[in-house]
């Protein structure tokens, strides 16, 4: 019989190809035919297995290796896995109780990790399609609740490790969607909601985030000046702990989890509110109200100048809002005047609730008695923020765009009698009868 000479179908090439390679075979899976849905759920649960055993793993380490401590005769090794998973749920929002005192605080340390895992599964095993991003997304969050409602966490408990699973796995592992070979660009996904969206109120959203990102970047360079400045009480503060090694390895985790929470407490501060750590303290630029405190090394960076110099601190917010006012001003094409006031609005606004949702995440219990309050107000460090970025923006865009000043000149003109009222302005170019 002769060969066909016509294509080949799908099946069939693949069925050619696994009988002329010489590899094995063992390893060779067929997830690639499986439907999207079910490549996305894999996906989520990849990613959610992977944030909870980079806790459980050190978590059971631990045990082994003080094991044969007599204080922990009476403890067993699903102990830690207890306690790593109440961490890892926390970090979702899911407020933990250890060791009878009910911490909120969320460590934003490992809320990074769960969203880097999310992103490296997605951008490995992912499929960047509506219904793979939604199963990957989905199943993420279920899992998160699923996980919470095994510790006992209660029907809020599960109901905050759905929002939170919801919020870490959509940015994460959308974030690791959007690099993969198949993904649509950006531009391309937003495009429906742009298109939508007034163009005043689209450049306002972009410069709030532009906003809260570059108020972020500020805070984090101002914690690292806090640290340097305190590194000699930081090591006071670790060498009166007399730690072994394995006691000096979980602490600097543990203090390295809280590090991007000491971020957005200088963000606080920069905004002009402060934070407190502990009932009855506040660090803030105009004063600094200190108090008994747990031995962390962490909190030898805390910062103790106020007054002078300082309390210009929150002009750094207004130069924040004047760059994104920069930028209003570049990716705006007005067309009424009140199109630029929109987008100083929007921006404004954005910013502000970018900057308190962090602040929020940020602060909580962290502890019994005094503890129970640490961190800032988060509307109250919206609200400056908001005002700061906002006047900033309003001081870059407004006086720079042209049609603002065409209509500055006209009203002005117009009150000096220059050009009688309800007579239109002559068209540029407009030929003389004379």
């Amino acid at each position: 019989m002769p060969l066909s000479t016509g294509p080949v179908p799908v099946a069939g090439r693949a069925r050619r190809v696994l009988q002329d390679d010489p590899r094995p075979t063992f390893f060779t899976s067929t997830i690639d035919g499986a439907p999207r849905w079910a490549i996305g759920v894999l996906t989520a649960v990849q990613a959610a297995a992977l944030s909870l055993l980079t806790l459980a793993v050190p978590a059971i380490a631990v045990f082994v290796a003080t094991s044969a401590d007599p204080a922990n005769a009476d403890v067993g090794w699903t102990r830690a896995v207890v306690v790593a998973t109440n961490l890892w749920l926390l970090a979702h929002g899911v407020p933990a109780g250890l060791g009878g005192v009910v911490v909120s605080v969320v460590p934003l340390g490992l809320t990074v990790l769960a969203l880097f895992t999310c992103y490296a599964s997605a951008r490995r095993s992912g499929h960047a399609t509506r219904s793979g991003a939604l199963a990957s997304i989905g199943g993420y969050a279920g899992v998160t609740g699923l996980v919470a409602l095994v510790v006992g966490a209660g029907a809020a408990g599960v109901l905050r490790a759905l929002v939170g699973g919801l919020l870490v796995g959509g940015l994460g592992i959308g974030a690791g969607l959007l690099r993969r070979p198949e993904a649509p660009p950006w531009g391309r996904v937003v495009a429906p909601l742009g298109d939508r969206l007034p163009a005043p109120v689209a450049v306002g959203v972009r410069a709030g985030v532009l906003a809260a990102a570059g108020l972020v970047a500020l805070a984090a360079l101002l914690t690292t000046l806090w640290v340097l400045a305190g590194r000699a009480t930081v090591v006071d503060v670790a060498r009166g702990l007399s730690l072994d090694a394995v006691g000096g390895i979980v602490l600097a985790l543990a203090e390295l989890a809280f590090v991007p929470n000491l971020v957005v407490w200088a963000l606080a501060w920069i905004a002009g509110p402060g934070f407190a750590v502990g009932a009855g303290t506040r660090f803030a630029p105009s004063e600094v109200v200190g108090g008994p405190m747990p031995a962390l090394p962490l909190l030898g960076a805390l910062p103790d100048a106020h007054g002078g110099a300082v309390l210009l601190a929150p002009l750094l917010v207004v130069g924040v809002g004047v760059l994104a006012g920069l930028a209003v001003h570049r990716w705006l094409e007005p067309v009424r005047p009140r199109d630029v006031a929109v987008a100083v609005g929007v921006a404004a606004l954005v910013a502000g609730i970018l900057a308190a949702l962090l602040v929020a995440v940020a602060g909580g219990a962290a502890g019994p008695g005094r503890m129970a309050q640490v961190g800032a107000h988060p509307w109250w460090v919206g609200l400056v923020v908001a005002a700061g970025v906002g006047g900033g923006v309003a001081v870059a865009a407004v006086p720079s765009d042209r049609a603002v000043r065409d209509a500055v000149q006209d009203r002005w003109a117009r009150r000096r009698g220059a050009v009688p009222a309800g007579v239109p302005d002559a068209a540029p170019g407009a030929a003389s009868d004379t």
